[in-house]
């Protein structure tokens, strides 16, 4: 829910928006110092405004609140990781199952265009175009959310979507895309959808994240200042 005072002001809401981005997509970076006072000009919010927008990105795990020290990006580590790839895997799969059993035919529609939409960034990503990796995770994201989609509990979408950003965090740290062993499951995960094989789709799925996750081992971007 909305902080208060924070939710009826655009200018407010706008700058959660913008803050709430830049953490997801590592413009603010992992463990950097948020002071109200410097976010000022580049989110064009008053202090206590901002300060509202922090203790709400707060009670998301995306900031830390300090007590005195201010406020942090949340860190990141290798361990977090893991279990945000665990929780994502228990939702997504339970979803899964009630969303195949429940979707109706404008449900497979919407599966349908969403992996459209992915397949063609995936594509273009397969041909070396640089640059479009936001837009590529943003159509990563919504297919796997038209998956879920027809499972009939919002309260189980929302939470899932929050995991599901937290895990795009991850993702956008360690500039994962794993090429075409990537494209391929989700290409599977579609076709299960229209054939309601949702014990295969789970299974897919969590092999899909599982590779997801030992490829950002493999790849070292989690170690250092910012991880374990």
């Amino acid at each position: 829910m909305p902080a208060a005072g924070v939710a009826g002001d655009t200018a407010g809401e706008t700058a959660y928006r913008r803050i709430r981005h830049d953490i997801l997509f590592g413009a603010l970076q992992p463990g950097a110092r948020l002071r109200p006072e410097r976010l000022r000009g580049p989110y064009g919010a008053s202090t206590s405004t901002l300060r509202e927008i922090l203790y709400r990105l707060s009670s998301e795990g995306l900031v830390v609140a300090e007590g005195q020290k201010g406020f942090g990006v949340s860190p990141v580590s290798v361990q977090n990781f893991r279990e945000i790839a665990g929780m994502r895997q228990l939702l997504e799969s339970h979803a899964i199952r009630e969303s195949f059993r429940q979707g109706d035919v404008d449900w497979e529609a919407d599966v349908v265009c969403a992996h459209h939409k992915l397949a063609r960034l995936e594509r273009r990503m397969l041909s070396g175009e640089h640059g479009i990796s936001q837009d590529w995770k943003h159509y990563d994201l919504e297919f796997h959310k038209a998956l879920i989609s027809a499972c009939g509990s919002q309260a189980l979408m929302d939470v899932h979507a929050q995991v599901l950003d937290h895990y795009l965090r991850y993702q956008v740290i360690a500039v994962i895309f794993r090429g075409e062993a990537a494209c391929e499951e989700h290409r599977q995960l579609r076709d299960m959808a229209l054939a309601r094989d949702a014990d295969r789709a789970a299974a897919v799925l969590h092999g899909h994240v599982e590779a997801c996750v030992e490829h950002a081992m493999q790849a070292g971007r989690l170690a250092g200042p910012c991880g374990d």
